[in-house]
């Protein structure tokens, strides 16, 4: 019964750190040019529509990789938040570069030089460790706990 209920805690996570990433998208999105909340009506539905766009490219781009991580995470028992923090930056980053959503250096402009990493990526990148936190803060701190052998205390 552990092992379903870690099933569940698992799937919950991966879902609220996929809207959570889904925000910080828009957020990074959006950035300087859109007043926080304090808009007409449009202002949100802008904002929850890429927030929905980027959960949406959070689950897609990264799936497969995640589930492998997400196994290897228990077997493993991998419980540290810099762990999870990088490894959901590197593949959200790997899944941004892989899916062409950031584009490569040699498509900018003449006139100035690229920039060391696209904004495109830095985006990428901060969702990444945005889900990567929100997934540990629910079910990576207890990665491997419910194979652990529970004593009765007398």
């Amino acid at each position: 019964m552990s092992l379903l209920g870690r099933l569940i805690v698992i799937f919950f996570a991966v879902i609220v750190a996929s809207v959570v990433a889904g925000m910080a998208m828009a957020v990074g999105v959006l950035g300087p040019h859109w007043p926080a909340f304090s808009g007409d009506i449009g202002d949100r539905v802008g904002f929850w529509m890429v927030a929905v766009f980027g959960a949406s490219v959070t689950g897609a781009v990264g799936f497969l990789p995640l589930v492998i991580l997400i196994v290897l995470a228990e077997t493993y028992r991998v419980r540290s938040l810099l762990a999870h923090a990088l490894l959901g930056a590197a593949l959200l980053l790997l899944g941004a570069y892989g899916s062409g959503l950031v584009p490569p250096s040699y498509e900018e402009s003449i006139d100035h030089p690229p920039p060391p990493i696209p904004r495109e990526a830095q985006i990428a990148a901060a969702a990444g460790a945005v889900f990567g936190l929100t997934y540990w803060a629910i079910a990576g701190r207890n990665a491997g706990r419910w194979r652990e052998r529970r004593v009765p205390s007398a």
